[in-house]
């Protein structure tokens, strides 16, 4: 049995440049890694009869799970018939913006082919993973990256240590219906260089638009303002703020579970950012 912490991401800007031609957008991000996030439990048995179990199914059809995709994507590329039993203890939200169901996907990329011995590169991995979703390849990567394209195009940074009160209001944002959402155009960004788009820190292109759907959001957002510079996550429902110690960080969110109207349902946490994905530091102990 492999226990290992799935982490979390945050969005620290999120500039969306126009349209592709496929359906998706082009996006010009930075993604910064949490250590936070689902505790997944694998077991892997070579026994040629290519059974996946999902102990925790989260009320989704296998063929909707992540999870159970990326192992029949390994399946398929390495022929061969490993069964795979994979737990999840879930600890995000769903619908929060934070990466979960990608990172646990790429999770399950990662320590499946360490596991069943299949010896697939990295950016072979991250090339299955971007099939799965378009935030899966940054997770396979395990590093903070300035990201683009649809995700597929990563250039792994390493950031000063910071900590975050990551709050998500009680509400599912649909990324799909952001992203087909009309009006999402109007905000839009101009392609920008590198060191012009690093310049953009906690801008989110798709904040004016969650914002007219989820009023909660909007709520948070205002809120948070108090502690420093409030942003969201993705396409919501995370919101964060930044702080340069924990004690602050851990400060506010005491003070944010005390004054805040207690009729307002959410989920907050305090955890701080990570150059390295605890995936990839598993798998590098158990090969050292």
């Amino acid at each position: 049995m492999f226990k290992v912490l799935s982490p979390c991401k945050i969005n620290l800007f999120l500039n969306i440049t126009g349209k592709r031609a496929d359906g998706f957008h082009n996006l010009q991000s930075l993604f910064c890694m949490l250590n936070h996030g689902d505790e997944m439990t694998f077991e892997v048995d070579n026994d040629g009869r290519g059974e996946i179990t999902l102990v925790n199914t989260m009320g989704m059809k296998p063929e909707e799970n992540l999870i159970y995709r990326a192992v029949r994507a390994l399946q398929e590329h390495s022929g061969r018939r490993f069964s795979v039993t994979v737990d999840v203890k879930k600890v995000l939200p769903m619908g929060g913006g934070l990466g979960g169901g990608s990172s646990n996907a790429a999770t399950t990329l990662l320590v499946v082919n360490h596991l069943a011995k299949l010896n697939i590169d990295n950016q072979t991995l991250q090339n299955i993973g971007a099939a799965l979703g378009s935030d899966v390849p940054f997770f396979v990567g395990g590093h903070h990256a300035y990201v683009e394209g649809r995700g597929e195009y990563l250039r792994p940074l390493e950031l000063d240590e910071r900590w975050y009160l990551v709050v998500t209001p009680d509400c599912h944002v649909s990324t799909r219906e952001i992203f087909t959402d009309p009006g999402l155009k109007e905000h839009f960004s101009p392609e920008r260089t590198f060191e012009d788009a690093m310049d953009c820190m906690y801008n989110n292109d798709c904040e004016c638009t969650v914002r007219k759907k989820f009023s909660e959001v909007g709520l948070t957002l205002d809120y948070l303002v108090k502690y420093g510079r409030a942003a969201m996550s993705g396409t919501g429902a995370s919101c964060y703020v930044a702080f340069d110690t924990r004690e602050e960080a851990l400060k506010a969110h005491e003070d944010l579970c005390k004054v805040w109207d207690q009729d307002f349902s959410f989920q907050a946490f305090v955890t701080e950012s990570i150059n390295v994905s605890p995936v990839t530091t598993a798998l590098m102990n158990c090969q050292a």
